[in-house]
């Protein structure tokens, strides 16, 4: 077999995994000397660099000192933490990267977890030494017993551990940050010496499994995956064993390996190496490709399940058209659809000619997809996203969360007062400081709209990280929906700054002056618990007689901005978000003032 390590870089979000691999492929030599490369190469979503987030799992591949290594940079966003899952099987081992100032982290805990089950040999990088605040000694400590908690074996509990500043492209076998070296070295050895060559026969029968999917519209559906046994080339024919113990026979239209930033085609690949495979239209995560003839199948790989669903439907707001481009529900439905040949975590069901259920992973995951559709010119409407209620041994149960919150003491009454209130269990506390760091179980629901409040009662200094946990018992707490009523618009056309400035004293505004609303559209949020509907069209009356008084100059005080997660968050089950390329319009469902008062009052 060719000499190949396969290895996975997991952390919890913006622990610096896409940064290190920059580093990597800088220090192997994988670009040209003259090769424009951005910051964060391995970003190549225009959502991920502007977020600064990973959301997609990507290979690369370096060489060095004759080995081929496969890095697959994975996601450390909890909503994208069933790629993580079944990237393990692809792999032998795994560089698990730590802030060193804040330690294990709920998605740590996560993607470890998933890695140790594995069995994987695990390589702790702990990252951003070069920090003030870094306290390196005991984040080490830290995932030891982090380690110790989740069952490592001895091998796994020997682990080595570099500490590195991947934002300075340094590393060192030794925690003193003067010992750091303009080099990863270091690492690349570890990586050699700890990691085991991949296992299998190129002389047995053929054996693949996909463990990702991509899409392409010359070839279609493409399966990401390792080679376990065999070897394999273009043209030929190989067999799948379905999910649904069927069997399909295809043959290999495409073949490709990976360098760098790039996929290039190849002729052939054999036993260990990591593959993207072309050929058959259907083919899904976790079915076993072997050669014509062989009936042996690979483990089913484990797919998690949606905890959240949405309604993504035509725009039938009265501005529908005149900022998108795409409208009708048969260009909706043909985009979601191709959405889930790539994510296989996005399940899309039909609710009637206009609409559709979507469900996914989390609010991120579903957001991003939202946010992906604006960008591509669709105009659409989307329900407040709901929990998936299961019903397991007769008992109907919800998805809980670990949630993992970070504040200073002053904030501590208020937060844990809110949270209360949402159904969080509190499981631990712990003082880094001044900082406290405290751990709660919370129903899935509970976390729906919380982002924005805890935002508010830090001050905008808090952080909080949750992970899905598992299915409990439903829980009897009315959570998830706003306290707060809304002010919405009873008439349609310019909003005025003579009318918003009247009605400043009866809540916050969304809207400013000039900007186009119209009947049953939520304009701003009430101070009180009940809806309000307002006119915001309305202008100051005009007369021929000079007024006695010298006109005052309205001066109004800044519309609260709105984001789309925040819109998602802020609307309740009676509303829904018009979301279009330009524009973003909380509305209620029932648009007319009449109607709207009819149907509350028979509820």
């Amino acid at each position: 077999m060719k000499k190949i390590k396969n290895v996975a870089i997991i952390a919890h979000v913006d622990h610096g995994k896409t940064s290190l691999v920059d580093e990597i492929l800088k220090y192997t030599g994988t670009f040209r000397e003259n090769e424009n490369v951005e910051a964060l190469s391995m970003d190549s979503n225009a959502i991920e660099r502007e977020r600064g987030i990973t959301i997609l799992a990507k290979t690369t591949a370096v060489f060095y000192n004759d080995y081929r290594i496969n890095i697959l940079d994975t996601p450390g966003h909890a909503d994208f933490g069933g790629e993580v899952e079944r990237i393990m099987k692809m792999v032998d081992g795994v560089l698990l990267v730590v802030d060193a100032y804040e330690g294990p982290m709920p998605q740590t805990k996560f993607v470890l977890k998933k890695a140790l089950e594995a069995g994987c040999k695990p390589i702790v990088v702990i990252n951003k030494v070069d920090k003030p605040t870094s306290r390196v000694k005991e984040v080490v400590d830290e995932v030891l017993e982090l380690f110790m908690e989740l069952g490592a074996n001895n091998d796994q509990l020997d682990f080595k551990v570099v500490y590195a500043s991947a934002m300075n492209g340094t590393s060192s076998l030794d925690p003193n940050p003067s010992t750091q070296e303009k080099s990863f070295k270091c690492l690349l050895d570890l990586i050699l010496s700890e990691i085991k060559d991949p296992s299998g026969d190129e002389n047995a029968p053929f054996q693949f499994q996909p463990a990702l999917l991509d899409y392409n519209d010359y070839v279609g559906r493409i399966a990401i995956g390792r080679i376990f046994n065999g070897k394999v080339k273009v043209g030929q024919m190989v067999n799948c064993l379905r999910l649904d113990g069927s069997e399909k026979q295809f043959r290999v239209q495409k073949l490709f390996g990976y360098v760098g930033l790039k996929r290039l085609e190849v002729e052939d690949a054999e036993a260990g190496d990591i593959v993207a495979i072309a050929g058959l239209e259907d083919i899904e995560v976790g079915e076993t490709i072997t050669e014509v003839g062989n009936h042996e199948r690979l483990p089913i790989l484990h797919i998690d399940e949606p905890t959240l669903q949405m309604t993504f439907g035509v725009n039938s707001s009265p501005f529908s058209g005149q900022d998108g481009k795409i409208l009708t529900s048969r260009k909706i439905g043909e985009r979601l659809y191709k959405e889930t040949q790539r994510d296989v975590s996005l399940k899309v069901e039909p609710l009637d000619s206009e609409s559709f259920k979507v469900l996914g992973r989390g609010e991120l995951h579903l957001s991003i997809l939202i946010e992906n559709m604006l960008r591509e010119g669709f105009e659409l409407e989307v329900s407040k996203p709901r929990v998936i209620i299961k019903e397991i041994d007769g008992v109907k149960c919800e998805p809980y969360e670990d949630l993992q919150i970070e504040i200073e003491e002053e904030y501590m009454g208020a937060v844990i007062e809110e949270l209360s209130a949402r159904g969080a269990i509190l499981d631990n506390m712990t003082h880094i400081g001044n900082v406290l760091k405290i751990s709660y179980t919370i129903p899935s629901r509970g976390l729906i709209g919380f982002a924005t409040n805890f935002m508010t009662l830090t001050k905008g200094y808090g952080i909080m990280n949750h992970v899905f946990k598992e299915y409990l018992p439903c829980t009897d707490i009315n959570i998830g929906e706003r306290k707060l009523g809304v002010l919405v618009a009873s008439e349609q056309g310019k909003a005025t700054a003579y009318s918003l400035g009247a009605l400043e004293d009866r809540g916050v505004m969304f809207i400013e002056p000039n900007d186009e609303v119209y009947e049953g559209m939520i304009v701003g949020e009430c101070n009180k618990n009940n809806d309000l509907a307002v006119n915001v069209v309305k202008g100051k009356e005009l007369t021929n007689t000079r007024s006695a008084h010298a006109d005052k100059t309205v001066v109004l005080k800044k519309a609260r901005p709105i984001t789309l997660e925040y819109a998602l968050d802020y609307i309740n089950q009676d509303e829904l978000v018009e979301a279009t390329p330009h524009h973003l319009r909380m509305r209620k469902k029932i648009l007319n003032t009449e109607e709207r008062k009819k149907f509350d009052a028979r509820k």
